[in-house]
């Protein structure tokens, strides 16, 4: 009988507990880009998409998503380990509503970027079209939960963004329109000042939790290696420079917007030192291969250069840190989740 009673209660105690978790955060809302696009490419004209195998290879039945990795992407294992769900869906994918939506839901496209010009590359959603999403989303909770609960909800949901490499990457170092306009460090501030006008209108449609991610080492993906082979493919440390350099004014920038908006719990999760630790000791977190991606040749596939029919592809993903030149592994992803719910987002536990 006591037996019996200590299991009840047990079993009371565990469900106070989750519901305690899912109180603190209901959902978890994304913003940003390939990072964290669970397929909304899929659902537009564009060449950049992966939902075709190998991609999701390793995804829950083996099947691709539209997400650029062998499995879950970081907000994945972000929101499993609040409790609410083990996949974030993306906004525009027509086989989920507002009733899946509820408990966490990606407006992020794959290829864009703060700045405008940086989707305008690959034709992808741009930054501010996503925030557009997110008013209609708004919209829909609404009607799905009542104007009260739904904007308690919100306030107590966490709003995630990662996003900025593309603008680097695909935008001011290839191309001489940014570049001829902003010298780098400039060009770090405007997107800054856009990445804070994003925060401050989130805001204003009673977002009150939000982390932010900053850049990783950008000059040791697979891709920036390649294109390094005079200096025997090693990271280009001015990306990684430049990576550091924003990561600092971003710090900067949320200390004075957590000054500036009263009642925000705003965090930046910063990626670069914990992505950087597995490249350089990659035996310690069980990687063998850190210069090359899983897929293909590994040194410069991405999307539909990494398709099934490369004969070059890994077997064994969790030997990489990253999947295809430019996104990581699900093994990195889980890796890179885990810290920051340890570290950053220990606030909104």
């Amino acid at each position: 009988m006591a037996i019996k009673v200590f299991s009840f209660f047990f079993f009371v105690y565990l469900l106070v507990e989750m519901h305690e978790i899912s109180a603190m955060v209901p959902a978890v809302i994304v913003f940003g880009d390939s990072t964290v696009d669970p397929g909304n490419n899929n659902q537009i004209s564009t060449v950049l998409k992966s939902n075709f195998a190998p991609y999701g290879r390793d995804y829950f039945g083996g099947q691709p998503t539209g997400r650029f990795s062998n499995g879950r992407i970081a907000t994945d294992f972000i929101s499993e380990a609040y409790g609410i769900k083990p996949a974030i869906p993306a906004y525009l994918d027509p086989k989920f509503d507002i009733r899946d939506f509820a408990t966490g839901v990606s407006f992020a496209s794959a290829g864009t970027g703060y700045d405008n010009a940086t989707s305008a590359v690959l034709s992808v959603i741009p930054f501010w079209k996503e925030m557009v999403y997110y008013k209609e989303f708004q919209d829909k909770l609404r009607g799905y939960l009542g104007n009260d609960i739904a904007n308690h909800h919100l306030s107590e949901s966490l709003h995630l963004i990662s996003i900025g490499t593309n603008d680097f990457l695909e935008n001011y170092y290839p191309f001489p329109t940014r570049s001829s306009e902003y010298p780098v460090d400039k060009y770090e501030i405007f997107l800054i000042g856009i990445a804070s006008n994003f925060i401050r209108e989130l805001y204003n449609l009673g977002a009150r939790k939000i982390a932010i991610n900053g850049l990783p080492p950008m000059g040791c993906l697979p891709l920036e290696r390649t294109t390094n082979i005079m200096h025997g493919s090693a990271c280009i440390e001015e990306y990684n420079d430049v990576a550091k350099d924003f990561n600092q004014k971003l710090q900067d920038s949320v200390t004075e917007l957590n000054r500036e908006l009263g009642g925000i719990q705003l965090v930046m999760s910063n990626p670069y030192y914990k992505l950087l630790e597995m490249i350089q000791n990659p035996v310690l977190f069980g990687f063998e291969n850190v210069a090359t991606a899983c897929c293909g040749t590994g040194y410069f596939e991405m999307s539909y250069m990494c398709d099934r029919m490369n004969p070059f592809t890994c077997s064994d993903a969790n030997k990489y840190i990253f999947w295809d030149s430019f996104h990581p592994t699900e093994k990195t992803n889980f890796i890179l989740a885990d810290h920051a719910f340890k570290t950053t987002l220990t606030v909104f536990r």
